[in-house]
């Protein structure tokens, strides 16, 4: 019978073994894409990021003696760039670009959920931080400046370390916070959008990642972090990260969000 009624002649049934073709079980997933394709994604956009971040302030410091106008060149050119990086690179490695993020993903599937295993972190940071050196002497090259050189940018202040951890803990508190609300859809904008803000409202320019950190301490440039300055940046991002997990429990409690929904 056709969907307009029963046909004028009559055929033979199909045999039952091809009357239904395969279909694949409903919770199959697509397989991952392979660890080495998302480490070169990561390796290749943090480069990019620090390129934009170290490129963008030289281009400022080139164009103007005004430093309100200089932060926000460097600020906007990594809004942009970063918004298209997370974009372009998102589906492939979740566009992590940041130790911080990984080991915060990695500390939140330990149990078995979803998100990088400890195997998976342990590849992607060092292609974070080998990515964003080479990010810093490509930017460097550009402009030609000394490929290497160690920057004299002293940022070891204490309200600037405080900066450090506001800032990474508001990162985190957003991306998770997006995670555990079904919204990573909006990451491109809105992780871009906030590191464009924390430039300006953080005492250290949001900094935010220890591989940017690192990557920024051998270029002496607008940009640059003195090494001596690094560890206590890192160590400081940490702690931020810490208390941006502890904020996304607080916040988003497992059964709140229904909870909190209107009653039609």
């Amino acid at each position: 019978m056709t969907a307009t009624g029963p046909t004028a002649t009559t055929e033979p049934a199909a045999p039952a073994a091809e009357s239904v073709a395969p279909q694949p079980a409903p919770e199959a997933t697509p397989p991952r894409t392979p660890l080495i394709a998302r480490a070169a994604a990561e390796f290749v956009g943090t480069a990019a990021l620090v390129a934009v971040v170290v490129g963008s302030g030289i281009q400022a410091t080139e164009l103007t003696r005004d430093v309100g106008l200089q932060l926000l060149a460097n600020s906007l050119a990594t809004v942009f760039g970063l918004g298209v990086l997370i974009t372009l690179l998102g589906p492939v490695s979740g566009a992590h670009f940041n130790p911080v993020v990984t080991l915060a993903e990695w500390w939140t599937a330990r149990r078995g959920g979803a998100g990088v295993t400890l195997r998976e972190a342990a590849v992607y940071v060092p292609a974070q931080v080998v990515g964003a050196t080479a990010g810093a002497v490509l930017a460097d090259a550009m402009f030609g400046e000394p490929l290497v050189k160690w920057s004299t940018h002293d940022r070891s202040a204490g309200h600037l370390l405080l900066g450090e951890v506001v800032a990474t803990a508001g990162l985190i508190l957003l991306i998770f916070g997006l995670a555990r609300t079904d919204r990573l859809r909006f990451a491109p904008v809105a992780v871009a959008s906030y590191i464009g803000a924390a430039y300006w409202f953080t005492s250290s320019t949001s900094f935010a990642n220890p591989a940017v950190t690192i990557g920024r301490a051998v270029t002496d440039t607008f940009a640059g972090i003195a090494p001596g300055s690094v560890a206590a940046f890192i160590g400081m991002q940490l702690v931020g990260a810490v208390v941006g997990l502890a904020l996304v429990v607080l916040i988003f409690m497992p059964g709140r969000a229904a909870s909190e929904q209107p009653v039609a």
